[in-house]
């Protein structure tokens, strides 16, 4: 799960976007799915005209986790022109209303099948969920990790607590035979939301990601591209613990929560953010 559904406190040829296989991904505390109305059915339309003559690239997006950041990452796809596959940890039947509010490129199931439905799969849950991930449909996919670690909602996990592991290379234990990229989890879904903007644009907003997947990060580069942001890579798994609750980069850039439009937050400020963070 990324920055938060409400502001948290700081302690808690068209080639195809993905190959089938790999060698070798703002946001809410839950997973409700209730959707999260920003803007009006109109400014959602215009943003879709926007980036569907941008989204060369389309597939399937599935979700483990469909709270606050899940959903707002899935409505952008959809905006994109690309299918989403939501799930959550009570079932297919409670995703019901957000699916109707997607639209036909919007479909619910299980946490299994959404895995095995993406070519790049959404995780956003808590830290303590991650022994419950489905790996084996996980093998060789593109996997987007959105999650931060807070204590006060996971309990204290020493190697996280002491620095020695960061949650994504947590994370990769539980799913060792996917590409891993850590994204998403420095932005308000509310920012997230109103950020976006078209390829080119001047205000166009960035986000870090990192990955040890060359191919993988590649992938989630596309894919974020896709859907109104730039990127900026912040090396490996190893080093995205500059990306974590409470670094400079988390949250701050994109302004502060009472501001629901947020601002733009180019390359350079990501980048100055980043090369600031301490352990």
């Amino acid at each position: 799960m990324g920055v938060g559904s409400a502001p948290p406190p700081r302690r808690s040829g068209q080639r195809p976007l993905l190959p089938r296989r790999l060698t070798a991904g703002g946001p809410g505390r839950d997973e409700s799915g209730a959707w999260q109305e920003r803007g009006s059915y109109d400014e959602a339309r215009t943003r879709t005209r926007l980036f569907r003559k941008d989204a060369e690239n389309m597939t399937t997006v599935g979700f483990i986790g469909s709270g606050s950041i899940g959903s707002t990452i899935a409505r952008l796809a959809v905006e994109a022109g690309h299918q989403v596959v939501l799930s959550n940890s009570r079932g297919p039947r409670t995703l019901a209303d957000t699916v109707a509010r997607l639209g036909p490129g919007a479909s619910a199931a299980t946490s299994e099948e959404a895995a095995a439905a993406g070519d790049i799969v959404v995780v956003t849950v808590p830290v303590t969920a991650f022994p419950d991930l489905p790996a084996a449909p996980l093998v060789g996919k593109t996997v987007i990790d959105t999650c931060n670690y807070g204590p006060e909602r996971d309990g204290h996990i020493p190697e996280l607590d002491s620095g020695s592991l960061t949650s994504s290379e947590l994370l990769l234990r539980y799913v060792p035979d996917a590409g891993l990229v850590k994204a998403f989890n420095t932005i308000y879904f509310k920012h997230l939301l109103s950020l976006a903007r078209p390829a080119g644009a001047a205000d166009r907003s960035y986000l870090p990601i990192a990955a040890d997947s060359a191919p993988a990060k590649a992938a989630v580069t596309d894919f974020i591209d896709s859907i109104g942001y730039g990127v900026v890579d912040a090396g490996p798994l190893a080093d995205s613990w500059r990306q974590a609750t409470g670094t400079p980069v988390w949250g701050s850039p994109y302004g502060p929560y009472s501001n629901e439009k947020g601002r733009p937050a180019g390359d350079d400020v990501i980048r100055a953010a980043l090369a600031t963070a301490t352990r």
